[in-house]
């Protein structure tokens, strides 16, 4: 079985619970406040964790980043190559409106003083048979990427939170690109969801792509096979973390050898189940209570 290496962010989420997301110059009371583990590194490597896989998480913390740490050995994930820094652990202050909506400050911190010389010692730990997950909350992505297609891992890239730089970034190497609707249109120009799975095989024809589209559901598109996965409704409690969630049941049965129907279909499942449950990992479910989601809703 391959072995998953998530290179990625950590975060401790501040969140606050709003009646609705603050609009410019308004100023209300929070009717909570929780912090949590997070950032799309640490929700990713829960949620594959979470579905069956064996994982290796590499990224920086700070001094103050313990309990990310401690979060992660507790999902039985490998904190072999976890480095510590002296700067502050990166920090998520995030919005959470009474309907499920959330809005994101992310401010960086170790997270954006990952070096190349600590990239390159990580990597000489994996080759072909494993699978790099790659998201854009670190630093020096591009040059990690450069060095994983060299080192020919598979790679899973979730270019979010999108930038220029990343817009002009070469996806050669890529083997499976999962991005949601307003990644997409940013990437090619393109609005519809087809027109933007052609104009990524057109320049990519070797990309397996996973397009997320909130509640119309999700398609997966390469060259061979295209098809819809319907969502699964829910009453949304809050959607932090789902994108992460699908993303990681979806590379993790990938990498069990499941095939690629049943992987969209328990990811959009996992994916539901945490927007029903408030917080990032708190919300991410287990590969039993998955499946046992899916056998109701069978059964309805």
């Amino acid at each position: 079985m391959a072995r998953i290496l998530n290179f990625g962010s950590l975060n401790i989420d501040t969140v606050y619970s709003l009646p609705h997301i603050v609009m410019p110059g308004e100023t209300i009371a929070a009717e909570q406040i929780d912090w949590f583990c997070g950032g799309k590194g640490l929700n990713q490597s829960v949620a594959l964790a979470r579905a069956g896989c064996t994982v290796y998480h590499a990224g920086k913390i700070g001094r103050d980043g313990v309990m990310l740490r401690q979060e992660l050995q507790n999902n039985s994930i490998h904190c072999d190559f976890l480095m510590e820094g002296d700067t502050h652990t990166g920090n998520a202050l995030i919005q959470r409106s009474a309907n499920g909506e959330n809005c994101i400050i992310l401010y960086g911190g170790a997270n954006q003083a990952v070096t190349t010389d600590e990239i390159d010692e990580v990597l000489t730990h994996f080759g072909p048979e494993d699978i790099l997950v790659v998201q854009n909350e670190i630093s020096h992505v591009r040059y990690l990427l450069k060095a994983a297609a060299e080192k020919k891992l598979k790679i899973a890239l979730n270019p979010s939170p999108m930038d220029d730089a990343l817009k002009q970034l070469p996806l050669a190497g890529i083997t499976w690109l999962i991005i949601n609707e307003i990644e997409g249109a940013q990437l090619t120009g393109k609005e519809a969801p087809d027109d933007i799975l052609n104009v990524l095989l057109t320049r990519y024809e070797h990309l397996q792509i996973v397009l997320t589209l909130g509640g119309k559901g999700s398609m997966y598109a390469s060259r061979n096979e295209r098809f819809t996965q319907a969502a699964y409704t829910v009453q949304p409690v809050d959607t932090t973390g789902a994108g992460d969630t699908f993303l990681g049941y979806f590379v993790g049965l990938t990498a069990l050898g499941y095939d690629t129907r049943h992987a969209m279909q328990t990811a959009s499942a996992a994916s539901a189940l945490a927007v029903s449950v408030a917080g990032a990992v708190p919300s991410i479910p287990a590969i039993k209570t998955v499946r046992q989601f899916i056998k109701e809703r069978e059964n309805l």
